[in-house]
């Protein structure tokens, strides 16, 4: 059964940067997010998903160390939102 969150984070990555080419289960939950030729995502792509990520799910995403952390892939960001948000 997948993932709930991990499918909302997939939607949320595809709607909020404008991924037209691209569907939410076309997007691995272990596949990096940055630095993947797949995906082409850039700095202003992560600035983007961290303030939609704190407007959606109500959680901080502090420095760039963290948010470089939460942000490497689906699975990491789902760890990620539990852990500052538990039930999440």
């Amino acid at each position: 059964m997948p993932d709930s969150l991990a499918v909302r984070l997939k939607q949320l990555v595809v709607s909020t940067l404008k991924l037209d080419d691209l569907r939410p289960e076309d997007i691995p939950d272990d596949e990096p997010l940055f630095g993947s030729p797949k995906f082409g995502l850039d700095s202003i792509d992560a600035l983007e998903l961290v303030v939609q990520i704190e407007k959606e799910f109500g959680v901080k995403i502090g420095s760039s160390e963290e948010s470089r952390k939460a942000l490497a892939s689906i699975a990491t960001l789902a760890a990620y939102i539990r852990s500052q948000k538990p039930g999440a």
